[in-house]
C-alpha cells in the first residue's frame, strides 16, 4: 500500500512538470533560461512583505499533487522561491504557514541573503495565486464527518434497519 501511495504521489508530480515542460529544479538551476516561460510552483509561505511595486512572498517549495495542492512533508522541498504580485494583496491574508499555488511567468532570479549565506531564488511574477484554507491545510483528504451510508445496516430513511414504527 506504502509503495502504491508513493508511485501515486511521483506521477502526480510528474504530470504537474509534463504540463509545463520542466520542473523546479531545472529552473532553480537555470532560472533566466525560462525567463517568460508560464510556470506553476507550489508549497508553504515563509513570508510575505508589501513592498511598493507589489507583494513580495517568499515560498519553501513542495511538490503539487495531481489537484494542484502542495504536499505536507517538507523534506520533499527543493529549495525557495520568490512570487511577486504587483498588485495589492495584503500580506496577513497569507500568513507563514499557509500553503499557496502560484501561477505566474518565471522572471529570472535574485540572490539574497539566507541566515550566513547568500541563496539565489527563482522569481516568479504572479498571475494568479490560490490560498488554500485552513481547514484544507489540516490534513489531506480528511473528511470533516464520518460516511454514514450507504450500508446494508442503514435503511433507505437513514435510520437502523429494520425500521421500528
Amino acid at each position: 500500500m506504502a509503495l502504491l501511495v508513493m508511485l501515486a504521489g511521483c506521477a502526480s508530480t510528474q504530470e504537474a512538470d509534463e504540463r509545463q515542460g520542466f520542473n523546479f529544479l531545472q529552473v532553480k538551476a537555470a532560472p533566466d533560461s525560462f525567463q517568460g516561460q508560464p510556470a506553476i510552483f507550489g508549497g508553504k509561505v515563509l513570508t510575505a512583505r508589501r513592498q511598493k511595486d507589489g507583494t513580495k512572498i517568499e515560498v519553501l517549495q513542495l511538490p503539487l499533487d495531481r489537484s494542484m495542492r502542495p504536499g505536507y512533508d517538507l523534506t520533499q522541498s527543493q529549495g525557495r522561491f520568490i512570487a511577486i504580485y504587483r498588485e495589492f494583496l495584503d500580506p496577513a491574508t497569507i500568513p507563514p504557514g499557509t500553503r499557496v499555488t502560484v501561477t505566474g511567468q518565471v522572471s529570472g532570479s535574485v540572490t539574497l541573503p539566507l541566515d550566513e549565506t547568500d541563496y539565489t531564488y527563482p522569481v516568479l511574477t504572479i498571475s494568479r495565486v490560490q490560498v488554500w484554507s485552513a481547514a484544507e491545510n489540516l490534513a489531506p483528504r480528511i473528511r470533516p464527518y464520518p460516511y454514514m451510508g450507504p450500508s446494508p445496516y442503514w435503511g433507505p430513511y437513514w435510520g437502523p434497519w429494520p425500521y421500528y414504527w
